[in-house]
């Protein structure tokens, strides 16, 4: 296990460096546009989902625009859905502040929210009323924080406004993690206190694991309160259906 951690820590840290390289080539040629940025962090969550074992399947039909709304098990939801498509994901505050994924996720294009701010709901409302005119969709975690999997927390509606107001649509998604080697969801999740790079040196050790994201249906909403009861209970049956995959029969989707 040491050592899978070591090989994979080593890979991780060139990958990173590599996306470092490749985003400031990019930028020499030009300022970036939102769109190109989304893009990049798709190729650059690819190749850390690579470097860390971890494989993805996605089904449904991906969101081309408009505000996609899924349930949270940690940071891993961010790697693993902008790998599977470019997209502007709409995360905590406190991530800005991380090394090197902060600014990852900023050069990608994140909307950063303090939750514990009305000030701040507002702009990254105002933010996201602005991208959902883009052919990139936000990606929101209504629930409000991440959990063990075990149930899908009741969907604030405040940051549902700019879709409501704009006549968006809004698509439900779905993420699992399939972990082998006898471990648990919960063992992947990131939720509570638990630190990020303890987390992290957990997932480097671990044999690999899988991921499956499944969309529902995008729907126009003219209320708020009722979309996030619709798509809460949509999200809730994609995770609760009994058609996921064993790890093993999980293959990375757009590799």
């Amino acid at each position: 296990m040491m050592l899978r951690r070591c090989r994979r820590a080593v890979a991780l840290a060139w990958t990173l460096a590599l996306c470092v390289l490749r985003y400031w080539r990019i930028r020499l040629r030009g300022p970036l546009s939102l769109e190109r940025r989304a893009q990049w962090l798709q190729s650059a969550s690819r190749g850390v989902l690579a470097s860390l074992g971890i494989s993805f399947r996605v089904d449904g039909a991906l969101p081309g625009r408009g505000l996609a709304v899924s349930n949270h098990l940690g940071y891993l939801d961010i790697v693993i859905y902008s790998a599977a498509m470019p997209c502007f994901f709409v995360s905590k505050a406190e991530v800005d502040r991380w090394p090197f994924f902060g600014r990852a996720a900023r050069a990608g294009g994140a909307i950063f929210l303090d939750r514990t701010s009305l000030a701040s709901a507002n702009l990254a409302a105002s933010i996201i009323t602005g991208r959902l005119a883009l052919p990139v969709p936000v990606l929101l975690f209504p629930e409000g924080t991440s959990t063990d999997g075990s149930q899908v927390h009741r969907f604030h509606r405040r940051l549902l406004h700019p879709a409501i107001e704009t006549g968006a649509p809004i698509s439900p998604a779905a993420i699992r993690y399939l972990p082998q080697g006898g471990a648990e969801e919960r063992d992947l999740c990131w939720y509570g206190d638990a630190g990020f790079l303890r987390h992290l040196w957990k997932v480097l050790g671990l044999p690999g694991f899988s991921a499956r994201i499944c969309f529902g249906d995008a729907r126009v909403y003219a209320d708020a309160r009722v979309a996030a009861d619709a798509t809460h209970d949509e999200v809730a049956a994609l995770r609760a259906q009994g058609s996921w995959p064993e790890p093993a029969a999980l293959k990375r989707r757009g590799a």
